[in-house]
């Protein structure tokens, strides 16, 4: 599955093998059990995320391993949006520290 990210502009494709989405179940519900005690979000604190604000910290996660050239750490964020969100094609992330502004679109 193809998760086409977005920053400043530019668009990078990240190609999730399906090996990854059905093997890293137990990270992704470990993310989950982590983001279930409510989550720091830019100036906010939000106590019960949904499953939008969820790929919002994906998506912050995958900012920095861009920046950092994390290529692990890239693929197993885009599995956990496409994984947490079904339908989503691509992820615009901010890039001015409030995550809040990053943008999940989802086709229905």
């Amino acid at each position: 599955m193809i998760l086409n990210v977005v920053v400043d502009g530019q668009s990078t494709p990240v190609d999730v093998p399906q090996n990854i989405l059905t093997e890293a179940v137990d990270v992704f519900k470990k993310m989950d059990a982590d983001m279930d005690k409510g989550w720091q979000m830019s100036h906010s604190w939000v106590e019960n995320l949904n499953a939008g604000q969820r790929c919002q910290v994906a998506g912050e996660k995958i900012l920095t391993a861009l920046e950092h050239e994390n290529k692990p750490m890239l693929l197993m964020m885009s599995a956990y949006i496409l994984q947490k969100l079904p339908g989503v094609t691509e992820i615009h992330i901010s890039t001015n520290g409030d995550m809040s502004e990053t943008e999940v679109v989802v086709n229905n």
